[in-house]
C-alpha cells in the first residue's frame, strides 16, 4: 500500500507496433476520453498511471488514470503486450483507437496499438520495510507531555512496584523507533494506533487514532521529503478510488456534495509550498477576523490552516521552516538567525487543515547534543544521541493521521464519524 514515490527511469517501450496513420495521435486526458461522444477512427494518445491490470489468455485489460477524473479509462490490448513492468502504479503512454465500450460501466474504451512504460513501479516492493513499532514506550516523541501512562491494575495493591522499572506510556508516535530501523533498512514505515491525552472534543481530535509514519535515510532536503508525502497522498487516494468507487461515491453523494470535484482538483494539481513566515504574513494581511491573532513565533491554529488552503485556491499546501521554539528537539536546525527556524513541514489540506507533519532530523551530533542539554533530556535520550555517533546519515520522515485522511477524501466534517469506536475526552464507550 505504501506507494510513496516513483523512481524516474529511461523510457521503455512495450511494443513497436507500426502506426496506421501519418498524423501524430491527438493527446487526450482520461476525462476527455471518457466523455467523448463519437469516434471517427482517429488515433489518440492517453498518458497516466496504471490502477489495475487483468490478463486473460488472448486479451489484456488495463485501467489507467491521470488525475483528471475519478473514473479510470479501460485499455484493451492484445495479450502479447503483457509485461511485468505493466503493474499497478507504473506510468504509461498508450496510443490507439478510442472506441465505444460494450460495457455499461463506461462510455468509451481505448483499443491499444502501442503501450510505452514511462516509469515503472513495483507496488509490492518499493523499498519500504514495514516495521511494527511498539505501542508501549518509555519516550515522549512529541515532547508535549500529552501521554497516557501504563500501569498494571495490581499496582493498586502494591504501589511500591514499577512493572517496567521506568515510567511507561502509550505511544504518541513510532518515529524514534523508525529512526533506529532506518539505519538498517534505509526506508521504513509503520501503520498503527497512536494515543494523545489531549483534552479536546473538537471535530478533528481523537485520543486514539491511526498513523502512517515513514522514515527515510539519505534524505537531504525538504523537497525530497515533500515529494514522498505528495506521492503517498495521491497514490493512496487513487488506489481507494479504484478499489472502493461505490463507497466513495456514496459519501460524496449524500454527505459531501461537490467533494468529488474538490478531490479531482487536489489530485490534478501540484501541491504548493510556502514558508511559515510567508504564511504568517498572508494571515496578517487577511481581512478575516481570527479568534487567535496570527503572530510570528506562535503556532498556527485550525482556522489559520483552513484559511491558508483557501487562499491557495483549495490546493493542498506545504508550510515549511517553522520557528525552532515551536518544534521538538529532533528537527534539523536551519542555522538561519535571527529568525531561528528548523526544517519542518506540515501539509495542509482543504476541509481539515494539517494532515501530514514531518521534518528533516538533526543528524549532526553536536547540534543534537546542545538541543538535548538545553531541554534537560540528555540522559533520557542518550541512546538517541548515540545513533549520531555510529554511521549517522542525513534522514527525515513524516506522519499522516489516517482518520484525518479519510475526512479529507470523503468530505466528512467530524473525525468521530470515520472511526467505529471513537475515543475522546469523557467518552470510552465499549
Amino acid at each position: 500500500m505504501f506507494g510513496a514515490r516513483f523512481l524516474a527511469r529511461a523510457l521503455r517501450s512495450c511494443s513497436s507496433a507500426p502506426c496506421p496513420g501519418h498524423r501524430p495521435p491527438a493527446r487526450l486526458s482520461v476525462r476527455d476520453a471518457l466523455g467523448a461522444q463519437s469516434t471517427s477512427g482517429e488515433r489518440v494518445k492517453v498518458q497516466g498511471w496504471i490502477r489495475s491490470v487483468r490478463s486473460q489468455k488472448e486479451v489484456l485489460f488495463l485501467h489507467i488514470n491521470d488525475g483528471s477524473s475519478l473514473e479510470s479509462l479501460q485499455v484493451v490490448a492484445d495479450s502479447s503486450f503483457d509485461n511485468r513492468e505493466l503493474a499497478f502504479g507504473s506510468s504509461v503512454e498508450v496510443q490507439g483507437q478510442l472506441v465505444k465500450s460494450p460495457s455499461k460501466k463506461q462510455n468509451m474504451e481505448l483499443k491499444a496499438e502501442k503501450i510505452e512504460v514511462v516509469g515503472n513501479c513495483d507496488a509490492t516492493d518499493n523499498g519500504f520495510v514495514h516495521i511494527h513499532t511498539p505501542i508501549i514506550t518509555s519516550n515522549d516523541c512529541e515532547g508535549a507531555g500529552e501521554l497516557f501512562q501504563v500501569e498494571p491494575s495490581s499496582k493498586i495493591k502494591m504501589p511500591e512496584e514499577n512493572f517496567f522499572n521506568v515510567p511507561a506510556f502509550l505511544t504518541v508516535s513510532g518515529q524514534l523507533h523508525l529512526e533506529v530501523m532506518s539505519g538498517a533498512f534505509t526506508q521504513v514505515f509503520t501503520f498503527g494506533p497512536t494515543f494523545r491525552a489531549e483534552n479536546s472534543q473538537s471535530r478533528r481530535h481523537l485520543a486514539e487514532f491511526y498513523m502512517v509514519e515513514a522514515e527515510i535515510s539519505f534524505v537531504e532536503s525538504l523537497q525530497d521529503l515533500m515529494q514522498v508525502m505528495e506521492g503517498l497522498f495521491k497514490t493512496a487516494t487513487m488506489m481507494v478510488l479504484s478499489n472502493c468507487p461505490e463507497d466513495v461515491e456514496l459519501c460524496h453523494k449524500f454527505i459531501a456534495p461537490g467533494q468529488k470535484e474538490r478531490l479531482e482538483h487536489m489530485l490534478k494539481n501540484n501541491f504548493l509550498i510556502i514558508s511559515y513566515t510567508e504564511a504568517v504574513e498572508i494571515l496578517k494581511q487577511s481581512s478575516q477576523n481570527f479568534t487567535f491573532t496570527p503572530e510570528w513565533g506562535v503556532d498556527l491554529h485550525t482556522e489559520h490552516e483552513k484559511y491558508l488552503v483557501k487562499h491557495c485556491g483549495n490546493i493542498p499546501v506545504f508550510v515549511i521552516n517553522y520557528p525552532l521554539a515551536l518544534k521538538p528537539f529532533y528537527m534539523r536546525d536551519n542555522e538561519d538567525g535571527p529568525q531561528h527556524t528548523v526544517a519542518a513541514v506540515d501539509l495542509l489540506v482543504p476541509g481539515v487543515g494539517e494532515l501530514f507533519g514531518g521534518s528533516l532530523r538533526e543528524e549532526r551530533y553536536h547540534f543534537l547534543e546542545q538541543r538535548l542539554a538545553r531541554s534537560g533530556l540528555t540522559e533520557t535520550y542518550q541512546w538517541y544521541l548515540d545513533l549520531r555517533r555510529f554511521g549517522s546519515v542525513p534522514h527525515g520522515g513524516f506522519g499522516m493521521g489516517f482518520e484525518r485522511y479519510l475526512q479529507c477524501i470523503l468530505g466528512i466534517d467530524n473525525i468521530k464519524d470515520v472511526i467505529p469506536f471513537p475515543r475522546f475526552t469523557h467518552s470510552c464507550i465499549l
